[in-house]
């Protein structure tokens, strides 16, 4: 077990909060949190010392079918959002360089809808239930602050649903597209009783694709529904429930060979064993916000949910003759669920805004991961015989504290800290000659400061640094195998901890707005891969790495029927030691080498001509640098640059709205790697991204008086 470390009494002893009472007037000026719900306007991210945007639902669906979030979080600097071209593994996200190691799903980033977590207590997360239709904005945290979230960390990216309107409204959508993809939507919103004081938005969505390689076909359906209202002149609430069933094949990556031969072709293997993954998720949450008077306020989310995961993998037969081998197919069935309750206080010190935010939050993920053979006799692709059976549990808890304070007109000084312990726990129910009981359990624990500093120039421009520290625990997939082949959990690993900092440029003036933000962290015991073989990857701990870059973006209208919008980020990610080894298999040496899945270079542009108020016609491009696939950087995907074209138009039939649009993908047919595999066992690195295609759609709102 992994000691926890006593929490930051020195930061937190200079937030006396009972010495702030006696000054406190019926009065207050409240200061926004440092949280992602910072930026509900345009204006509100001049106002936190933190790099914060927001990506509202108009510019998420403008001449694109609105399929998943790799479509607008380009929008963003810092922020990779790779299409994998794969529904069976998820999209491959990572913000200023976390994250970028995921081979599937979303590490090393924080993810949430409504405030409920979208990432489990050991920092693995899924974005493919994320209900786009509903959304009213995606925001995005970057740097030092997003450490106020706890473990894994590296940013956080929150959707936030619509609220209902005050008049109800029928909506329905069809988009069609190449590769026999096709989405169809329905959604009701508006209120629930004659005051206005309750109303609900309902989506529902069912996404097919024949997929654009072989072995690529998938559907995923979709149900969001959100109650908001009030009770009494004190409370506002929020009750969500969502599902999500996905079935999806898998075409795995291609080697270079493979690639240069046919690029829309599965591995052999994905054909051999039928790879595939089916997802059955459901979810319920609640959220309550209670005025305590005119200065205080308590906030209650709880949530919980399942999600039963079934995969086959491509796990050659002889690779599971070994005792100890888990098999190649997988049954994860995994409840979860969790609780958090803050406090808020607006108030005044020395005459000045002043605002504190205290809480704690518990989360808990129990699986029941079951093994087997991917083959039964002579047939490939079909559940065997039992070779792994065991009970999982992760406990995350946590307390934080942050305090806001304007000492005076133009400037503002923001404090926090989190404390997060998490522990893991495992009880092996296979035990079996040559497999002995791998049960076992761990605990890693951290106390995480910020500090931030912002200063309002003028109304339109405000500078702002902050410094903070991070850590991420290893997940439970990490920590299955040892390096010295003995059983249990890997308790050599450690949690990966870095040191943060950033400083940034805001200015928002008539229609041009523009930022530019400096950033730069060290990280100890990076997690990598000591080996892969098998279906076993072992992890280990790098010495010491080190993330820094530039980051800018602006935005302006050209003239009354042209805007330009766009972002560049310049990212240098390198390990800057070897990591030690006392006994094999050890990892490659990595001091020099950049850090695999990340370019060092990226930007995105759009250029948007209006003819007229319900008329866009939209050229986007996007470039990427090279991108290492392994941690011995002996293979890259090659940097590209890409094209798209769109328009949209939008019109009315009596009271009935209509958007459709048309859109060409890749407009030059460019052949483009879209994501690496990194550190894959087999050398199939690359997963190619689509040629030209195209897409069409239709949509409408209907009100309903």
């Amino acid at each position: 077990m992994v000691r926890a470390r006593k929490p930051c009494i020195a930061l937190l002893a200079v937030l006396p909060a009972a010495a702030f009472a006696q000054h406190a007037s019926p009065a207050q000026s409240e200061l926004p949190a440092v949280v992602v719900t910072a930026t509900r306007q345009p204006e509100d991210a001049l106002l936190v010392p933190a790099a914060i945007d927001a990506i509202d639902a108009r510019d998420m669906h403008r001449a694109q079918p609105g399929n998943d979030l790799s479509e607008s979080l380009q929008r963003i600097p810092g922020v990779v959002a790779r299409d994998r071209g794969n529904q069976a593994q998820d999209l491959q996200i990572s913000i200023r360089g976390f994250g970028a190691r995921a081979t599937f799903g979303v590490r090393g980033v924080r993810l949430y809808t409504d405030g409920i977590p979208a990432t489990m207590p050991d920092g693995q997360g899924q974005v493919s239930h994320f209900a786009l239709d509903s959304a009213d904005r995606v925001e995005v945290l970057r740097g030092p602050f997003s450490a106020l979230y706890g473990n894994a960390s590296g940013g956080v990216i929150e959707l936030f649903g619509a609220p209902p309107p005050a008049i109800p409204e029928f909506r329905a959508g069809l988009v069609a597209g190449s590769a026999g993809m096709w989405r169809g939507s329905l959604g009701w919103r508006g209120p629930l009783d004659a005051q206005g004081r309750h109303g609900l938005v309902f989506d529902a969505s069912r996404f097919e694709t024949d997929g654009e390689r072989a072995h690529d076909a998938a559907r995923r359906s979709i149900v969001q529904a959100s109650a908001k209202g009030r009770i009494g002149a004190a409370t506002r609430y929020t009750l969500q429930f969502g599902t999500l069933d996905l079935d999806a094949q898998d075409p795995q990556g291609l080697t270079a060979a493979e690639v240069a031969a046919d690029r829309d072709a599965a591995s052999p293997n994905a054909l051999t064993f039928d790879t595939r993954k089916t997802v059955r998720q459901r979810q319920a949450g609640a959220r309550f916000e209670h005025d305590l008077g005119d200065t205080r306020q308590l906030v209650l989310t709880a949530y919980a949910g399942t999600r039963q995961t079934t995969q086959m993998l491509a796990v050659p037969v002889a690779a599971q003759a070994a005792p100890t081998s888990s098999g190649g197919a997988v049954d994860l069935d995994r409840g979860y669920g969790g609780i958090d309750l803050r406090w808020r206080w607006s108030t005044q010190w020395f005459a000045r805004p002043f605002s504190l935010i205290a809480g704690i939050q518990r989360d808990v993920s129990d699986e029941a991961r079951r093994g087997y053979e991917n083959f039964a006799g002579d047939t490939l692709g079909v559940r065997g015989a039992l070779r792994r059976d065991e009970r999982d549990r992760v406990e995350g808890n946590d307390q934080y504290l942050q305090a806001s304070w304007q000492p005076a007109e133009r400037w503002r000084i923001d404090v926090g800290a989190r404390h997060s312990l998490v522990r893991f726990t495992t009880r092996d129910h296979y035990i079996a000659p040559g497999n002995p009981d791998d049960s076992g359990a761990l605990g890693y624990a951290r106390t995480l400061p910020v500090a931030g500093v912002l200063f309002r120039a003028t109304p339109w421009l405000s500078a702002y640094a902050n410094a903070g520290s991070g850590f991420e625990t290893p997940t439970f997939a990490e920590l299955a195998y040892r390096g010295d082949g003995g059983s249990g959990l890997n308790d050599a690993l450690r949690p990966a901890r870095s040191r943060n900092l950033e400083a940034g440029l805001r200015a928002r003036r008539g229609d041009f707005a523009w930022s530019i933000a400096v950033f730069a962290s060290r990280t100890r015991d990076e997690l990598v891969v000591a080996s892969n073989s098998g279906g076993r990857s072992v992890y280990a701990n790098a010495g010491s790495s080190r993330r820094r870059g530039l980051e800018l973006s602006a935005s302006r209208a050209l003239a009354p029927r042209w805007h330009l919008e766009g972002d560049y980020t310049y990212l240098d990610a390198r390990y800057l030691d070897d990591p030690p080894c006392a006994t094999p298999p050890c990892t490659p040496a990595l001091a020099g080498r950049r850090i695999p899945g990340l370019s060092r270079h990226a930007g995105w542009g759009e250029l948007r001509f209006s003819p007229d108020a319900d008329t866009d016609l939209i050229l986007d491009g996007q470039a990427s640098g090279r991108v290492w696939a392994d941690d011995a950087n002996s293979a890259a995907a090659p940097g590209y640059a890409r094209f798209d074209l769109g328009v949209e138009r939008r019109f009315r039939t009596g009271a009935l709205r209509w958007r459709g649009y048309a859109r060409i993908d890749n407009l030059f047919d460019r052949r483009i790697i879209g994501s690496v595999i990194v550190n894959e066992a087999n050398g199939r690195w690359f997963e190619p991204a689509p040629g030209r295609g195209w897409s069409v759609g239709l949509a409408l709102e209907a009100p309903l008086r």
